[in-house]
């Protein structure tokens, strides 16, 4: 109840006062499990994915954890289906709770760069969403946010195709890297 209000809430404030334009509607799976990877350039990037992308169905975002500290936003975090992930470590918790939304047939909120962009351009990207994709044999649903660099000007949200992973047996380094790279590069094709 909680979440399907507060995604109405954002759906209006984006239509409205973002004039978002999001004309992919065709590629979006009709429910989970999948992970979305997005590029991330904005505060408003995981309501904005969890409002607009997924056509109503639920988000649960892997968010830092220093955010689970702030007293309200935490809480509202967390009602909203959002988990921590601890950032520069390889955080076995995260990555189970992650696994465990997408064995549940749930839908996985992911920035793979792992912060935001302060530039506006793609960054490295961290592993995790390579690895969990890797591990759980679920497909990666690549968007990418374009802001407008002036007011009153929509803000374009595209999809790409699902990404399938068919990796088998242990994940190594270089398999890793190169699912990183592949997801990135989905993205940046629709920027």
């Amino acid at each position: 109840m909680f979440y399907r209000f507060t995604r109405a809430l954002f759906y209006y404030y984006f239509k409205y006062v973002y004039l978002w334009k999001f004309n992919d509607r065709e590629k979006l799976p009709p429910r989970g499990p999948y992970i979305i990877c997005a590029n991330h350039t904005s505060w408003f990037d995981p309501p904005m994915v969890g409002a607009i992308v997924t056509g109503g169905n639920r988000v649960n975002f892997m968010a830092k954890e220093e955010l689970f500290n702030i007293f309200i936003l935490g809480t509202l975090l967390k009602k909203l289906g959002a988990f921590p992930v601890k950032r520069n470590t390889a955080d076995k918790s995260a990555i189970r709770r992650a696994l465990q939304v997408l064995e549940e047939g749930g839908i996985l909120g992911l920035f793979p760069e792992g912060t935001r962009s302060r530039t506006g351009e793609l960054g490295k990207p961290r592993h995790g969403a390579a690895l969990i994709a890797l591990k759980s044999k679920k497909p990666v649903l690549p968007v990418a946010i374009k802001w407008p660099e002036k007011i009153f000007r929509p803000v374009e949200v595209k999809i790409g195709p699902l990404i399938y992973f068919a990796e088998e047996g242990k994940i190594r380094g270089n398999v890793l890297e190169e699912a990183s790279l592949q997801i990135m590069e989905e993205i940046k094709k629709l920027l």
